[in-house]
């Protein structure tokens, strides 16, 4: 996914009520940009870290900027690029699903975004083909880092993400695929869910492997003209 004029760099001033950010750009001029991230962002919004923003195609928005990634020492390792932006992820999974770059995920015919499914859900995408089981398949950001190299999803309770993992495994129940793709906004060697933030997702994670639901975890190569989905990285939870 490549952004379709340069990105603007700048200094985080605050991130406040969750979706809004002060930032002073590097032309001095001060900004409220839009932070489409409703986590906690742990070690993500240190006052005076480089960040770079988009800017808003739809000239009629209130807030002209969107907040894409901060640099970082991520758990403690080099500085790196994050991505914070929580609706990119469904993009880049959407455009390695039409150029055959998710391996798991070829050879469908149709790609269905925001399905309707389970208990009054969407999932992100429904993959079909004639003559196989649909398969449902639900999109995760991932930008936790508490240990050099050592993703980690969720940053908060994610109590809505759990549902999904119970509402999955429904579907594999009746017949149906399923799976998870958490895509990882950085460089990491490994992923696994933070248990100790929200021990309900690690129960419902489990449930939904032992159910026969797919999981997979994907870095992004970022730079500040283009975010793509790289290659996979090892999802270590112990069953």
């Amino acid at each position: 996914m490549r952004f379709q004029e340069p990105l603007l760099e700048g200094r985080l001033v605050e991130r406040y009520k969750r979706f809004l950010a002060d930032i002073v750009l590097s032309t001095g001029e001060q900004v409220t940009a839009h932070c489409a991230n409703p986590g906690a962002m742990m070690g993500l919004k240190e006052p005076g870290s480089r960040v770079y923003l988009s800017r808003a195609r739809n000239p009629a928005r209130k807030l002209k900027y969107d907040w894409e990634f901060i640099e970082v020492p991520a758990g403690g390792g080099p500085h790196q690029l994050v991505g914070i932006n929580t609706s990119r992820p469904n993009l880049l999974v959407a455009e390695a699903l039409r150029d055959n770059r998710l391996a798991p995920f070829t050879g469908y015919d149709r790609i269905r975004p925001e399905v309707k499914y389970g208990r009054n859900s969407r999932v992100d995408f429904l993959l079909e083909k004639d003559g196989a089981p649909p398969c449902y398949l639900e999109v995760k950001n991932c930008h936790l880092m508490r240990e050099a190299g050592f993703a980690e999803f969720p940053d908060c309770v994610a109590a809505r993400s759990a549902k999904h993992l119970y509402e999955l495994a429904d579907m594999v129940a009746a017949g149906a695929r399923a799976a998870l793709v958490y895509v990882i906004q950085m460089e990491a060697e490994r992923f696994d869910v933070a248990r100790d933030i929200d021990p309900a997702y690690d129960r419902a994670f489990r449930h939904a492997l032992a159910a026969g639901v797919e999981s997979y975890a994907y870095i992004c190569r970022i730079t500040t003209e283009e975010v793509v989905i790289d290659r996979p990285v090892p999802i270590v939870t112990p069953l």
